[in-house]
């Protein structure tokens, strides 16, 4: 059964900045496709759960409380594409809108809840690695 790396917080793993989870309703259908690795690069880059909110401003990702949390967002990062290259991951299955997850949609960095076209810190990485990323808004397209 293929491999799948998928945002932690779509499984129910409560991650969320809040400490709450974003359990997508088709977990069922995937799980009867593929095996599901879940991941969450914030927590595993090195942030608490819960945490200030953040969003991705250029190449930097702050936090409301004006913190520079860059770093982890990165490590994160890093993190996701050593697991997808240990287990011969090809596809992931992130967040959309997160500053990490993100693959076409992100908040524009004023935390006032406005979107804007772009990608988080992780989805951009594996992309630019060769990973398939795709958000759970696109889940019936690899089904």
């Amino acid at each position: 059964m293929e491999k799948i790396l998928i945002s932690a917080c779509l499984v129910g793993d409560n991650v969320k900045y809040n400490g709450g989870n974003n359990l997508t309703p088709k977990l069922d259908a995937l799980l009867e496709k593929y095996e599901l690795i879940p991941f969450c690069p914030e927590v595993e880059g090195g942030l608490s759960i819960p945490r200030s909110p953040a969003e991705r401003i250029g190449d930097k990702v702050i936090n409301q409380d004006n913190e520079d949390v860059t770093d982890a967002y990165r490590r994160g990062a890093e993190l996701a594409f050593n697991i997808c290259l240990f287990l011969k991951i090809k596809k992931v299955i992130l967040k959309e809108k997160s500053p990490s997850c993100g693959s076409k949609i992100i908040y524009d960095g004023s935390f006032s809840h406005k979107e804007i076209s772009g990608m988080g810190v992780t989805a951009e990485y594996l992309k630019e690695k060769g990973i398939e990323v795709y958000s759970e808004e696109d889940i019936d397209s690899i089904l």
